[in-house]
């Protein structure tokens, strides 16, 4: 009897490690391909991003016709302005942290205990990795993503391109993505023309581009520009970015 048992326990524990090693391969496997992902991004466009996958799908099933106008445009051909227009905006930061704004974050969690709404303290580097990769939600999944693909685009990526690639896939309007589409779609010229007041007014629409309007600005989006004209000039200008 102890032989017949101990006979059937071999086989459970062969299909246990056949398992184990198959998850093993395949945790290898998505590690390595996320890492391949991302360092091609260092150079290349991207196509889309998970943002404009998740509108057109979302589109697609309730029957809507949805228009996405996204042109990349390479940082030589986009205004400085609008570099520092999104790090006074989003991400003041950005140039000294890694990736996660620990000091934005503490400062979030203290107002929330004194009775304030919890407010995000995502940073442009956190939100890259939303954007092109990942999809909308606060599940415990989603931001475990997100902090893992932060990691990664803050390793293999430098400054510059983290900001290059946010100018380009950051929603400024309904299905208008990034600063090419909508200066032409809203000042009729190229981002590499926009002035400092124009940058500020995009950057003002960024915490919730379908609702805030660059087209027609509300008093609340004006006063968000005024704010962030002034972040600008305190933060140095183009001066900011000019070493990137």
């Amino acid at each position: 009897m102890a032989a017949r048992a101990t006979l059937s326990r071999r086989p459970q524990r062969s299909r246990v490690v056949r398992v184990a090693r198959w998850c093993l391969k395949a945790a290898l496997f998505l590690f390595l391909a996320s890492v391949l992902m991302v360092l091609a991004l260092r150079w290349i466009p991207p196509l889309t991003s998970g943002v404009m996958m998740e509108r057109r799908v979302t589109a697609l099933v309730s029957g809507k016709h949805y228009d996405v106008d996204y042109r990349w445009t390479p940082w030589s051909r986009i205004a400085r302005h609008a570099g520092v227009a999104v790090i006074a905006s989003e991400d003041q930061n950005f140039l000294t942290h890694r990736g996660f704004d620990v000091e934005s974050i503490q400062k979030a969690m203290d107002a929330h205990e004194k009775g304030a709404r919890l407010r995000g303290a995502s940073t442009i580097s956190q939100q890259v990795a939303k954007n092109v990769f990942l999809w909308s939600g606060r599940t415990f999944v989603r931001k475990g993503l997100e902090a893992y693909f932060t990691v990664l685009i803050e390793t293999l990526w430098p400054k510059r391109r983290i900001l290059e690639v946010y100018l380009n896939i950051a929603e400024m309007g309904d299905g208008v993505f990034g600063v090419e589409a909508a200066s032409q779609r809203y000042f009729k010229k190229p981002a590499s023309k926009l002035t400092a007041s124009e940058a500020a007014l995009l950057a003002a629409v960024l915490p919730n581009p379908i609702r805030l309007r660059a087209g027609r600005p509300s008093a609340y989006v004006e006063e968000r520009r005024g704010w962030i004209l002034q972040q600008m000039g305190q933060l140095g200008g183009t001066s900011l970015v000019e070493g990137l």
